[in-house]
């Protein structure tokens, strides 16, 4: 008997592992990689939405909690995977400048955000206003610790490389019998894949398409990211990521010539090189109407959860949702209230 089933091996499915592993819980994983958007996604974790220039949600709790965590997984698996890394905010006019001013007197925004104006030093990129930095921010390689951890898991014949079987599961009182195991709990983290689960499909996960470039620019030289209309993410040896778009229609993983002209014709308004683009990756991203997680019990099943609904913020959210659904569970504590799948009990009976 386990304590646990995993659905699913994105960032969700990682850092609930991670809870499990490090509070001594039996489990087993079930992925079949289905989702990309961990696997795609930049990596950053930045505390503000510079679109705006607002605090992004629980930005500092999240964050306070994140970095430890990804410290104990490079040390767990023995690989590089958080990059201290400056973000600057290009300004597109004066007007901006006095908006980070006026948002870097905030309280909370002003943790985050340097009232210094730092002037544009390199000649390969447009930025006559300048930038803002936000201060603790950086990347973590998620492709990287999705690669070495489903290793890790693997060696320890902790997964299971298949496609969850949904017929396959029988719900019982106190236990889950799924083909030849049984576990007291199960917790689905698919990603957008919760849209084909029947016990947690009526949750409204929208899924957002977001593709990324990853272009070579030997020319420019940048060490910090540079966020305007898209960003560009340093990478080494030349390579830069650049992104994202955000489409609602399109729900497949496949690249498309649209997009690529998008981040490329956006690019081309402040980047003064030429590059040349060597990757074009494509995910869906779990995305919520109300912008928050959804993380909870099933309003019938006792013994069945979900943790998803994570967005374009997975590196940051992922460690902090997950400690939340593991104290709910084992210890009866509360979830926050605005990422409780309770909000949507109603949609489940009526629909």
């Amino acid at each position: 008997m386990l304590d646990y089933l995993v659905v699913g091996l994105g960032l969700a499915g990682i850092s609930f592992c991670e809870q499990l592993e490090r509070k001594g819980k039996s489990f087993k994983v079930i992925s079949d990689n289905s989702q990309q958007a961990s696997l795609v996604a930049g990596g950053l974790y930045n505390p503000v939405i510079l679109k705006r220039f607002t605090l992004a949600w629980n930005a500092k709790e999240q964050l306070d909690l994140a970095l430890p965590f990804y410290e104990e997984l490079e040390k767990k698996l023995k690989v590089k995977l958080d990059y201290k890394i400056q973000v600057l905010r290009r300004f597109a006019s004066a007007e901006e400048q006095n908006s980070w001013f006026e948002a870097s007197d905030k309280p909370g925004l002003n943790y985050f955000l340097d009232q210094n104006i730092i002037s544009n030093a390199n000649t390969n990129l447009d930025s006559p206003f300048g930038y803002g930095q936000v201060r603790y921010t950086g990347r973590i390689k998620t492709k990287t610790l999705l690669e070495r951890y489903t290793s890790y898991l693997n060696d320890k014949g902790l997964l299971v490389e298949e496609t969850c079987d949904f017929d396959a599961l029988e719900i019982l009182k106190d236990e889950i019998i799924y083909k030849d195991m049984k576990a007291k709990q199960v917790v689905f983290s698919e990603g957008y894949g919760l849209k084909k689960n029947p016990f947690f499909n009526y949750l409204p996960l929208n899924g957002t398409k977001g593709e990324l470039l990853t272009i070579k620019a030997p020319k420019l030289k940048e060490s910090k990211v540079i966020k305007s209309s898209v960003f560009i993410i340093p990478l080494g040896d030349d390579l830069y990521r650049i992104g994202a778009t955000y489409k609602w229609k399109d729900k497949t993983n496949l690249p498309t010539q649209e997009s690529r002209e998008e981040l490329i014709e956006k690019l081309k308004t402040f980047l003064k090189c030429d590059f040349e683009v060597v990757e074009h990756v494509a995910g869906i991203r779990p995305t919520v109407a109300d912008r928050r997680p959804l993380v909870g019990r099933h309003p019938e099943y006792n013994n069945l959860y979900v943790l998803n609904g994570f967005g374009s913020r997975g590196v940051i959210i992922a460690p902090y949702a997950s400690k939340q659904l593991f104290q709910f569970i084992e210890l009866g504590d509360k979830l926050n209230i605005e990422m409780d799948i309770s909000r949507f009990t109603a949609k489940h009976y009526f629909g």
